[in-house]
């Protein structure tokens, strides 16, 4: 007998990160076609730019849930502080860019 996957933070909107995450990868295929025909290199780090954004989305959506259920759980489990660190540690890591 299988277990059920355990829920997630972001689980009620699951279906809206992965659609997110389709049109990202979309965009992806679209920049490599644009650097394999030559494109001009403003509009292709103009497109890298939005497959950035999109991607900030989509982290800022699983944060989201992170905070709502997650950090809650947590602290129902007494275990607020490190559930906030490893939240932070995450949101670093995130604005970490080149």
């Amino acid at each position: 007998m299988t277990t059920p996957a355990p829920i997630r933070g972001y689980t009620a909107s699951k279906d809206q990160l992965l659609a997110r995450l389709r049109r990202v990868e979309g965009q992806v295929r679209g920049v490599e076609k644009m650097v394999d025909e030559n494109r001009y290199c403003i509009d292709v780090l103009t497109q890298i730019s939005a497959v950035q954004a999109a991607l900030d989305k989509v982290a800022l959506g699983l944060l989201d849930g992170h905070a709502r259920h997650c950090l809650h759980e947590g602290a129902a489990e007494g275990r607020a502080d490190e559930m906030a660190t490893e939240m932070m540690a995450a949101v670093g890591r995130l604005l970490k860019r080149g």
